[in-house]
């Protein structure tokens, strides 16, 4: 019978490997518009959730929309001139 004690060190990350390096908070901070544009879609559409929207939520709903997607294009756009100028921006 094999021991899991032995097998804990491989499941078990060390204190270094939990925080997130250098190059994944510099890819949480370009995506940071995103993400917010997307929080702020949720939450429009969370306070519609259990009524009907009237004028000013459609509003809020497009609006946020519109966040969202002028958020998705500068990234891509972004993404883009990154592998066209060979990952120098």
């Amino acid at each position: 019978m094999k021991s899991i004690a032995a097998l804990q060190a491989v499941v078990t990350a060390t204190p270094s490997e939990r925080e997130p390096s250098d190059a994944e908070l510099d890819a949480i901070e370009t995506e940071s518009p995103l993400i917010l544009a997307e929080v702020a879609l949720l939450d429009a559409q969370i306070m519609t959730i259990d009524r009907i929207p009237n004028e000013l939520d459609q509003q809020r709903i497009r609006r946020a929309r519109r966040r969202v997607l002028a958020a998705r294009r500068d990234l891509a756009n972004r993404a883009a001139i990154v592998t066209v100028s060979g990952g120098a921006a």
